[in-house]
């Protein structure tokens, strides 16, 4: 109800909105906007059924910019409810009020915008009121319903209150800086500081908002919003999308937050698949998820290891700076590239080591972002200097990000090596899933596997890759059909792929109590700063930490 109350209010073109509550919304609900108003004789027509339409012509149809298509929510609340609405619009002199579903309208005092009042809910209809939540419960909905709203329409001020007291008193935002103050408000202050801007478009959408960096993860998918042309949506495809675009860079079981907007032509999508029109559906869905989770990818993907998350992050003016020192120096082991197990003190010299101290000692150059190596602890981590403080790193933890990485490049630029069955699998599929095969032959080529279509509606597996164990065949080429059909795509091969990856990284990757030299500390320090994702390992655990001289300062209590 809230929900559709707000959205009138929007589509009249409302810049402020207050919004009372009393009772978790059950003894009463006031909203009162300045927007546009409602004509005296529109006010009768409002509370008719079927009587209204924001609809004016047939392009209207195709372009969808308002978030409702009626006031079909005005007679379905009063006819379970005491409904009172007052409006004034610029023209009119009066104000007039029309209550419940009477035929007969009255002069009020009111400026210009509407007021609607809904008082004891669900009196009239007992048995619809017993499944009313707690008042705490149905309050906590409410809240969520304008904080979404407030995040999607940050020119527009909203006030809430609950039984007199103020929730939430949001002034419009109107510059970047504004809207930061706003997100940090609604999310917290904590996911600001951990968040990275972006901003990118490119055929045909735009896509802006704010991300969490993988270490400000959560347990749910409780601060997770998105906006498709400001309206608040939760999507399938948009999710999983994202879910991509977080892929090896999330610890198991965790949930990124965000805040993200996509603008599209209107007519490029379908707000009116769903009743409530949470869902939505796009005219070109493959073109929308690759668009989404390609540009989260490129921009986490450029999180190196010292690098200070910003809320300014551009991604269009992102450093893409690439490491060519090591480039020769790829970690192969299955794919005929030369281990690159070697000791770290192999890749910086006598005379590299000397200056970077020299450098450490007098200040005289800018540290690099994670500094200089001052020591190794309990041969499990180290700790450097930068211009900040202190940096702890998990040696392990980035080493095997650093290898998984280069396996990943190794494994694109060679050919995946197949393994024949002595006995091809044969399974049962639909016939629209085996069509998705010889269609779709080059996304099952690129990872080992050779597919025989034998039947309408059978195939036969002749080849898999020869890292994947045989079992896994049947179940993962399913799986495979199965995104291809919903989402247009699917990563499973490659994320199969990474699994394999990731288990080898992890194997020749320097184990704990393993002593490195300053020398070796050091290297690998410049190749976190240097490798993409390296804030955090193939399991989704953090790298490195940074403590400042003000952290440190306060926990030795000096100066106080």
């Amino acid at each position: 109800m809230v929900k559709e109350l707000l959205e009138n209010s929007l589509d009249a073109g409302a810049d402020s909105i207050e919004l009372d509550i009393e009772q978790g919304g059950i003894r009463l609900i006031r909203l009162r906007d300045n927007g546009s108003g409602i004509e005296k004789d529109d006010l009768v027509t409002a509370l008719e059924r079927h009587a209204t339409s924001k609809i004016r012509d047939l392009n209207d149809l195709e372009n969808v910019s308002s978030l409702g298509f009626r006031g079909e929510a005005l007679p379905s609340i009063a006819s379970v409810s005491e409904l009172t609405i007052t409006s004034c619009t610029k023209e009119s002199e009066t104000a007039w009020s029309i209550h419940g579903e009477e035929k007969s309208v009255q002069p009020a005092a009111h400026p210009q915008g509407t007021t609607v009042e809904v008082r004891q809910l669900f009196f009239n209809v007992p048995a619809r009121r017993k499944f009313l939540r707690t008042e705490k419960t149905e309050f906590r909905h409410i809240e969520q319903i304008v904080k979404r709203v407030a995040l999607s329409w940050p020119d527009v001020g909203i006030v809430l209150r609950h039984n007199q007291r103020s929730v939430l008193n949001l002034r419009p935002a109107t510059s970047p800086e504004a809207m930061e103050i706003r997100v940090a408000s609604i999310c917290g202050d904590e996911f600001i500081k951990q968040c990275l801007f972006i901003e990118h478009a490119a055929v045909g959408l735009k896509l802006h908002g704010w991300i969490s960096l993988p270490t400000f993860s959560r347990s749910q998918m409780d601060m997770q919003y998105f906006f498709v042309n400001r309206r608040m949506v939760r999507d399938k495809l948009l999710n999983h999308a994202v879910r991509q675009g977080y892929h090896d860079v999330l610890f198991h079981g965790r949930h990124p937050a965000f805040v993200l907007h996509l603008e599209m032509n209107p007519a490029l999508v379908d707000v009116n698949a769903h009743p409530a029109k949470y869902e939505v559906r796009f005219r070109e869905s493959r073109m929308v998820h690759d668009f989404l989770s390609k540009t989260l990818q490129s921009a986490l993907a450029d999180t190196q290891a010292g690098q200070i998350a910003t809320p300014a992050l551009n991604i269009e003016e992102r450093n893409t700076r690439v490491s060519q020192q090591y480039a020769g120096q790829q970690a192969g082991l299955s794919f005929g590239v030369q281990d690159n197990r070697q000791p770290y003190n192999s890749l910086m010299t006598a005379a590299d080591y000397s200056a970077s101290t020299s450098s450490t000692a007098n200040h005289s150059e800018p540290l690099p972002p994670l500094g200089y190596a001052l020591a190794q602890l309990l041969g499990v981590y180290i700790l450097a200097e930068n211009e900040q403080g202190l940096v702890l790193v998990d040696m392990h933890a980035a080493h095997e990000r650093i290898t998984y990485e280069r396996l990943k490049k190794s494994f694109d630029e060679q050919c995946v090596q197949s393994q024949p069955l002595l006995l091809p699998i044969t399974l049962s599929v639909t016939e629209s899933e085996a069509d998705l095969v010889e269609t779709e032959t080059g996304v099952f080529q690129r990872y080992g596997f050779e597919l025989q279509r034998i039947a309408p509606e059978q195939l036969r597996i002749r080849q898999i890759p020869a890292l994947m164990p045989q079992g896994d065949a049947e179940q993962l080429v399913r799986d495979v059909l199965s995104d291809l059909i919903r989402y247009g795509q699917s990563e499973r091969l490659a994320e199969k792929a990474n699994d394999v990856l990731s288990t080898m990284a992890c194997h020749a990757s320097v184990r704990a109590n393993r002593k490195l030299t300053l020398p070796e500390m050091n290297a690998l320090l410049r190749d976190m700063e240097e490798t993409e994702r390296s804030g955090q390992c193939n399991h989704g655990r953090p790298t490195w930490t940074q403590l400042s001289l003000d952290q440190l300062d306060k926990l030795f209590k000096r100066g106080q």
